[in-house]
């Protein structure tokens, strides 16, 4: 059995943070049709206006609320939260490349809501994955990069037996467990740690979970994490 597991010295910075979790199994995620994942993208790009009330990017309410917490544990110089990155190129004029139909799927998800999200392909784990603090030492090599990267101690990451799998939180994702179109069996998450977006989190994890079984099949559940349910089953 494989577990998802927030570790307590997270939830002793993070109380109140709530991960929404979806788990596919038996997906087709090779690309069919990338007209339907492009005007997703670009539908979500719209949408996402809405969340750039503010010409400064960082005074916009769901970049602050990640730039107040990335300064609550070690981060390297520069990261920023997934959406926030989303979000600058949305304000730029750039549109989001399609990767993957997951890939495509949660950075639509990401852009409609808000949020921050991800995912790995489960077949790449070995034994649990856990947010937890880093101690350092954990090997990591980054999307597109070659070189190993460790994480700073303190630093907050995903991660299993071999390694980190996603750096800062949700800054940057490792190559060995990134989504593919070979991928069969898929860990999502999406994060949120503003308490008056409880019910936002709730209705994209729903969108997300929807959306991959109408485009790509096999078999969905979806999990909410928090301080009173800190650990899931991934696998049986």
């Amino acid at each position: 059995m494989t577990r998802f597991v927030v570790e307590d010295d997270v939830w002793a910075i993070f109380p109140h943070a709530k991960i929404g979790v979806v788990v596919a199994q038996g997906i087709d995620n090779g690309i069919k049709n990338a007209s339907v994942y492009e005007q997703m993208l670009r539908e979500a790009e719209k949408e996402a206006r809405k969340f750039l009330e503010f010409e400064e990017l960082s005074r916009n309410p769901v970049i602050v609320v990640w730039r107040e917490a990335f300064r609550r544990f070690k981060t390297k110089k520069g990261a920023r939260c997934s959406v926030e990155a989303l979000l600058k190129r949305v304000k730029n004029g750039q549109h989001i490349r399609t990767i993957n139909p997951l890939v495509d799927i949660y950075n639509s998800v990401s852009l409609r809501y808000g949020l921050p999200c991800g995912g790995e392909d489960i077949d790449t784990f070995v034994g649990d994955i856990r947010l937890a603090l880093a101690d350092g030492h954990e090997p990591f090599i980054p999307l597109g990069g070659e070189e190993n990267d460790l994480p700073y101690e303190g630093e907050i990451v995903y991660k299993d037996d071999v390694g980190a799998i996603c750096r800062c939180w949700n800054w940057r994702e490792a190559q060995r467990t990134m989504l593919t179109e070979q991928t069969k069996h898929a860990f999502l998450c999406i994060e949120s740690i503003d308490e008056t977006r409880n019910e936002v989190l709730y209705k994209a994890l729903e969108e997300l979970a929807s959306s991959i079984r109408r485009h790509l099949g096999g078999t969905v559940k979806t999990h909410i994490v928090d301080i009173h349910h800190p650990e899931i089953s991934i696998t049986d």
